[in-house]
Formats: structure tokens, C-alpha cells, sequence
């Protein structure tokens, strides 16, 4: 799991991709390596994980994470055996979590009985952790909580205003991607969230920039946002975020050395 030597060429990262899921990935990733953004590809299912693995390792400012999203467990068991052979490979995990809304309504038993099994196989492992929480905020933190889970990170959060504060104190972190800078409840969120503890993402390939497909050097928009927000420079959020990017990755840091 050495895979901690990251260029200093750029002091911006984009924590939550599918670069998978773009029309051409190795495109995406070129581009990406080219514009020094270090990126966290998520993945959807393990076995997404398991294929992509040995393509993307020659990117290297680029780090695949083990996913399972809640929304596509339905080979649950054969997944999971996946997911655990595979755990060891990367310091990454996401996107997992849970889904409430109503494409996630049917099968919601299920879900938590994945995340919980995820949680056990990953509570005592240092990790970067992206997680999804739509309509299950509570839920979510709570089995993090059980679990008595190291830092995460919620991904593109639109839950209450009022549980941030909660999530805070818990020890985890938000990851801001540039749709959420463009709408008055994503603002509110932003707002609530502490400097130290805010990321930035871009959940590409699902989002447009000016009409055109969101990559990882798109993270520049939330800093200009956050710049403007903050009354600050462009390099002082820039490096503000980075050192909370390198302070989650510290435990791992510590165990690979």
C-alpha cells in the first residue's frame, strides 16, 4: 500500500471521481495527471475496483478507492467477498454508505446490512473514507458512530443544517464540489461547515461546468467560491484545504512508513 507519493506539482484535490465512469477514462486520467489534481476515484462496486486496479496504477497523482454504493448491492454477497479480498490493496474507500431516497427506499434493511458489514472489516484499518449519505444523514453518522470510525468524509452532503454540527464534533469532514457553490441550499451547508474541516470534490463525471462534463481541475471553482467567501487569496484556501486533505491522510501515512 505504498502509494503515498503524490506530486507536489499542485496543491489542489479532487477527493471523490468516478473516473470510470467517463466516456473515455484513460483520457480523464491523462488530463488529470497533466493538470497535477490529486485524485480520489471512487468506484461503485468492488469488482469495479478489482478490474480497474492494475490500469490505475500507472496514473500518479491518481488513487482508486474500494466502493460499494448503496444503490448497486444486489449481488451483495458476491460483492462483499470482493470487497475483502481486495481491502488490503489501496488506502482508499468509497463511495460506500447509504441511500434513502427513493430509488433506496426497497432495499433499505439490505443497505445497512452491507455498510455495517463494510464497517467491520475497515474500523480498524487507516483509510480515507468518502461516504454517501443521501436522505440518511442520521443513520449514517450514527453507524459511524457504532462503529467508533476514524474520520470520513460525507460526500456532496444535503442533509439538515442542523446535524453538521453533530457530524463535526464526530470527528469527520464534508467534501464541496462546484454544484453545491451554485445553489442557496448548498451555500447555507457550506456555511455551517468549520474551514478545517471542508474538502473539495468534483463527483465527475456528474455535474457540468459552463455546459461541459465537470473534470477534477474543475476543484479550482470551489476555492475561487471559498476565496471569495472567506475574503482570502485563491492559494491561501488552496493550501487550507490540502493541509486538511494531508491531515486525514496522516494515520496513513504513519502505517505505511
Amino acid at each position: 500500500m505504498k502509494n503515498q507519493d503524490y506530486s507536489r506539482k499542485s496543491l489542489m484535490v479532487d477527493t471523490h471521481c468516478h473516473v470510470d465512469l467517463y466516456k473515455n477514462p484513460h483520457e480523464t486520467c491523462e488530463e488529470t495527471v497533466k493538470s497535477g489534481i490529486k485524485t480520489i476515484a471512487v468506484t461503485n462496486l468492488p469488482s469495479h475496483f478489482e478490474i480497474g486496479y492494475p490500469h490505475i496504477l500507472r496514473y500518479r497523482n491518481i488513487r482508486l478507492a474500494l466502493g460499494f454504493h448503496p444503490l448497486h448491492i444486489q449481488n451483495h454477497e458476491y460483492e462483499l467477498k470482493i470487497f475483502e479480498r481486495n481491502v488490503d490493496k489501496t488506502s482508499y474507500i468509497g463511495e460506500i454508505g447509504l441511500d434513502f431516497t427513493k430509488k433506496g427506499q426497497y432495499n433499505q434493511n439490505l443497505q445497512i446490512e452491507v455498510f455495517e458489514s463494510i464497517l467491520r472489516k475497515i474500523n480498524t484499518k487507516p483509510k480515507f473514507i468518502t461516504i454517501h449519505s443521501r436522505k440518511a444523514e442520521q443513520a449514517v453518522l450514527e453507524m459511524l458512530m457504532k462503529y467508533n470510525m476514524q474520520p470520513c468524509v460525507f460526500h456532496w452532503y444535503t442533509g439538515p443544517l442542523n446535524l453538521i454540527g453533530e457530524i463535526v464534533k464526530s470527528g469527520h469532514y464534508f467534501s464541496i464540489n462546484p454544484s453545491m457553490t451554485t445553489n442557496v441550499n448548498g451555500i447555507k451547508i457550506i456555511n455551517k461547515i468549520p474551514r478545517d474541516r471542508i474538502l473539495t470534490e468534483t463527483d465527475g463525471p456528474f455535474a457540468k461546468v459552463n455546459g461541459d462534463t465537470i473534470l477534477p481541475k474543475h476543484v479550482r471553482n470551489v476555492i475561487a467560491y471559498l476565496a471569495a467567501s472567506w475574503k482570502l487569496s485563491f492559494e491561501e484556501v488552496q493550501n487550507k484545504i490540502y493541509s486538511n486533505f494531508n491531515e486525514l491522510l496522516k494515520p496513513i501515512t504513519r502505517t505505511e512508513k
